[in-house]
């Protein structure tokens, strides 16, 4: 099927695929905005927030942001899952950089603690936590990410840190009980939704990344699909994908507004 596909539009890779290289990904304004913020705070050791709606790009953008640095000099501790319990964000730390975590609570947050210092000083490469899904992140699980870029109180960092997530972390981060952590935030961006301009042109993007540089998507087949997705590059894909595949089945050189219609009425019903 992706075969047959492949050869009536004539691509020479699927377009709309996740696994992008960063030099490979589409750069719209929200993008371009979230990327800058993240390298900054990288760069200034510094405690970031990024929120977004689902889809919006979020991991995109520091997947991109992080790309652009050198390897010699940071070190990414990337965690996916929130639900891994205080104990779990010290573990990472740890071996994010090379130790073996210890069994013990009052053991092992001195040990991260002094991972993060040490990697700094002595490796001089600055550690990078970045947690994704933060929004599920409870209280005392922020409070230990707190504590980890809180090491030499207030004279400095040795440690960038990084949170992402849906809208609902910026309500949690201004619990009271939170308040410590929110005093140390020294970047906070909300990633909005790409324009319709910009749906356009991420999905011409796309096209061009298979090997079609002509017109692939009507101009009313493009104003559904970005209504429909509300700019949200996930969905984007998703239903563009659906409309490839509807045009394919009635043999259409392009995707009009009837394919994208009936993609929009099939990833709705999902």
């Amino acid at each position: 099927m992706i075969a047959n596909l492949q050869a009536h539009y004539g691509f020479s890779r699927m377009p709309f695929g996740r696994e992008l290289a960063p030099g490979m990904l589409h750069r719209h304004d929200a993008h371009n905005q979230a990327a800058a913020r993240i390298t900054w705070c990288i760069q200034q050791r510094a405690l970031g927030v990024i929120t977004g709606e689902v889809g919006a790009g979020k991991t995109v953008a520091l997947r991109a942001a992080v790309n652009g640095l050198d390897p010699s000099r940071y070190i990414l501790i990337y965690v996916s899952d929130p639900t891994i319990g205080v104990r779990g964000i010290y573990s990472e730390a740890v071996s994010g950089l090379g130790g073996v975590p210890r069994a013990h609570h009052a053991t092992l947050v001195p040990q991260a603690l002094d991972a993060i210092a040490n990697e700094h000083a002595e490796r001089g490469r600055i550690p990078i936590l970045a947690v994704d899904e933060a929004h599920m992140l409870t209280p005392p699980q922020l409070e230990a990410v707190r504590m980890l870029t809180n090491h030499e109180l207030d004279s400095g960092s040795p440690m960038a840190c990084l949170l992402i997530g849906q809208p609902k972390l910026r309500r949690q981060i201004k619990l009271g009980i939170l308040a410590a952590l929110d005093q140390r935030i020294a970047m906070r961006y909300v990633m909005e939704a790409m324009t319709r301009d910009d749906t356009a042109s991420y999905i011409a993007h796309h096209g061009k990344l298979a090997g079609r540089d002509d017109t692939l998507f009507a101009a009313d087949a493009i104003d559904l699909i970005h209504n429909t997705s509300r700019g949200l590059p996930r969905a984007v894909n998703n239903i563009a994908i659906q409309a490839l595949l509807a045009a394919y089945a009635d043999q259409k050189a392009i995707v009009d507004h009837a394919s994208a219609r009936i993609a929009v009425n099939e990833v709705a019903t999902e």
